[in-house]
């Protein structure tokens, strides 16, 4: 592949885990499933700013998705995207050495 290619892809892994703050979120999201926003900030120990703007990103990826009841957010891991079913597959594979 060229590298003129390489460079337009958005998606690249290197992106994905490019962030040590998304790589805490994808793996509190993958092995917990559902989680508020307080409770993900708490997990993960990150700031509310910096974990909403991962968020964001993991979301457009379709890594995560959002629910909302009122002013509740409940974030959730995709596990029927393959991409995201592999990723949790990688660390499981990785954490348990």
């Amino acid at each position: 592949m060229p590298t003129s290619e390489i460079t337009e892809n958005k998606h690249l892994v290197e992106e994905v885990l490019g962030s040590r703050a998304r790589v805490k979120i994808i793996k509190v999201l993958a092995f917990d499933e559902e989680l508020t926003i307080s409770l993900l900030v708490r997990k993960t120990r990150l700031n509310y700013v910096i974990a909403m703007k991962h968020l964001k990103e993991l979301e457009s990826l379709n890594l995560i998705s959002e629910k909302r009841f009122g002013r509740i957010r409940i974030y959730r891991y995709n596990i029927e995207n393959p991409k995201a079913r592999s990723l949790k597959k990688f660390i499981e594979i990785w954490e348990n050495e």
